[in-house]
């Protein structure tokens, strides 16, 4: 019987992922202030949508390496269930 490996797909690209998350952050900081200082509304809309296409790449960064290593490396007898997971986080990226 095969178990399946503790490590998540991602880890390759850990240290890649916590910066972006970082930079995410210190962005919505940043818009904190912007609404503290009640700088122009369409300013702070655009840097929430920076924020969104931001984290955007991330999921797409996890969502690939989860394809690679979760669903692709998966035992033959769980791919149909990982497939399914993995369509089911896509169809909430994109409904958003």
């Amino acid at each position: 019987m095969k178990t399946e490996s503790t490590s998540h797909g991602y880890s390759k690209d850990k240290e890649q992922i916590q910066k972006r998350l970082r930079r995410v952050e210190g962005q919505v900081r940043g818009i904190q202030g912007m609404v503290e200082s009640d700088r122009y509304c369409i300013d702070v809309v655009t840097q929430i949508t920076a924020i969104q296409a931001a984290l955007d790449k991330v999921a797409l960064v996890l969502l690939e390496d989860h394809t690679e290593h979760c669903v692709v490396g998966a035992s033959p007898d769980i791919q149909a269930e990982r497939t399914e997971e993995l369509m089911g986080a896509v169809r909430r990226l994109v409904k958003r």
